[in-house]
């Protein structure tokens, strides 16, 4: 399993349900759960085989953002929080708007933009000054070439 959450103990405790993403797959509620070499495994109720395994790939497991905590870093932020953000450059031109979050070893905005094909810009201070989630928008500082 791909864990993108900082405590899998708490999500994936035992007896939790969890929603899936196509909810016709769940929900799944934990049976068990182990690391193996850095992996997390999980078992589930009900699905007692390898076929029965294979039929929840590509299945995702979903919480209600509402569930989620803040972080106490000012400088960290959840997926959801980020999503829809309006977007513009130091200088207040318009970029465009949050759409999806890439985690591939750096994490990615992906960023919608009118008329053009998206821009991927990398989640980092240096290219990210400012993140003004009240006011719905965060502001980017890109090199030239990058949008």
């Amino acid at each position: 399993m791909e864990v993108r959450t900082d405590d899998p103990e708490l999500r994936f405790a035992v007896g939790a349900a969890i929603a899936t993403d196509p909810e016709s797959r769940g929900p799944l509620v934990i049976a068990g759960r182990r690391s193996h070499k850095g992996v997390l495994l999980v078992s589930f109720e009900g699905i007692h085989d390898r076929d029965a395994a294979d039929e929840l790939r590509g299945t995702m497991l979903v919480i209600d953002s509402g569930e989620v905590a803040p972080s106490d870093d000012p400088d960290e932020f959840h997926d959801h929080e980020l999503m829809g953000l309006t977007v513009e450059t130091v200088s207040g031109e318009p970029v465009g708007e949050v759409v999806d979050i890439l985690h591939h070893g750096q994490d990615l905005l992906v960023v919608k933009r009118k008329g053009q094909e998206q821009a991927l810009i990398p989640f980092v201070k240096a290219l990210v000054p400012e993140v003004d989630l009240e006011a719905g928008r965060l502001v980017v500082d890109p090199p030239e070439g990058l949008l």
